[in-house]
């Protein structure tokens, strides 16, 4: 049985999509994992992945000084990620994007071991960008994004089976949440201080006609006795949470966001935009918007007023769901593994 070497991490926007491949490909291919001693490890771990240790080496934006020692190290992190290609013998690696994901794919190079790569955002990150030559194929979630690449092609983006398939009352059930409709809140992985604020903040109003279930992040959760609000710090089942959705409030990750519309789930992005950022949630949301399938609230425009407002457009927007029901956003297994089938035969 041929077997690929999954890697890919620093978030976990960069390990969930692999996760869902993996479990796609189980008893068609041995699978494994290279990264670092990040978020990846637990993940896989938790998973039941085999994992395989590796350093790597990250860009610090803005701070020059900090990236003079970059290529000693990655030297050396590309060296460790070739002794445990030697050891695996993996017919092919499969990257995420996230600076874990460059040593083991110039190491792949060096061996003749076929990459493919697959960028989750409409502007794709430094790694895949970096590694793109070195790949037989690079695959993209959004269709602009393959347009970048000699050998770019769109096939959606990874989603894991349970998303999908919920039942719609034992979700509701499991949260303690009425029959009234039901607003879900996203922050991302470790939540958002600032949506967290200000969803805390006009819960008593919402709470007068909706439910809201916050996923608010781990060790964010506060003491709180509003009929109808209901916090959770983390999930390992979104499907349960997606199944409770009549519309969600959300940062505007690639990941989430295609999971969310294709799921028809009417949304609110507020996508993230800092210094720390190369703007990647914005030109995610303003693609969404520009095909009708969202609502966006910018973050410097972000007050309890303006999201109240908002929430309330949100669920009562027709156009915007009849919109949803008809795109053609859908999870993009499939098509993805038809491409790694194409390599290894």
């Amino acid at each position: 049985m041929k077997k690929i070497m999954f890697c890919g991490g620093g978030s976990a926007g960069h390990v969930i999509p692999n996760i869902a491949v993996i479990e796609e490909l189980k008893g068609v291919y041995e699978t494994c994992y290279m990264g670092t001693d990040g978020i990846e490890k637990s993940i896989c771990r938790q998973n039941g992945v085999e994992y395989h240790e590796c350093s790597a080496v990250k860009l610090v934006r803005g701070k020059f000084w900090q990236n003079l020692a970059l290529p000693f190290k990655l030297f050396k992190s590309v060296k460790e990620a070739g002794k445990i290609l030697d050891e695996v013998k993996p017919d092919l690696v499969f990257c995420k994007g996230g600076y874990a994901c460059v040593p083991p794919a110039l190491a792949s190079k060096k061996r003749r071991i076929p990459v493919i790569t697959h960028e989750s955002d409409v502007s794709a990150g430094l790694a895949n960008k970096f590694i793109a030559r070195r790949c037989e194929k690079v695959l993209t979630s959004f269709p602009s994004t393959a347009k970048q690449f000699d050998r770019g092609i769109c096939t959606g983006t990874p989603m894991r089976g349970c998303l999908f398939g919920k039942n719609r009352i034992e979700s509701r059930s499991a949260f303690g949440l009425d029959m009234r409709p039901t607003l879900v809140v996203l922050g991302g992985g470790s939540g958002s201080k600032i949506i967290n604020e200000r969803i805390r903040s006009i819960a008593p109003k919402l709470c007068k006609d909706f439910n809201v279930l916050h996923i608010c992040g781990k060790g964010n959760a506060v003491d709180c006795n509003i009929y109808g609000y209901k916090q959770v710090e983390f999930t390992n089942d979104m499907g349960l949470v997606y199944a409770c959705a009549d519309g969600a409030i959300s940062r505007c990750g690639s990941n989430t966001a295609n999971e969310l519309i294709s799921l028809k789930i009417p949304t609110l992005f507020i996508p993230l935009e800092n210094r720390a950022s190369r703007g990647d949630q914005v030109k995610n949301a303003e693609y969404f918007y520009g095909l009708g399938l969202c609502r966006v609230l910018r973050e410097k425009d972000l007050s309890d007023k303006k999201l109240l407002e908002g929430v309330y457009a949100l669920l009562n927007d027709g156009k915007l769901k009849k919109s949803l029901d008809g795109c053609s956003v859908k999870c993009g297994n499939e098509r993805i593994i038809k491409e790694i089938t194409a390599i290894l035969r």
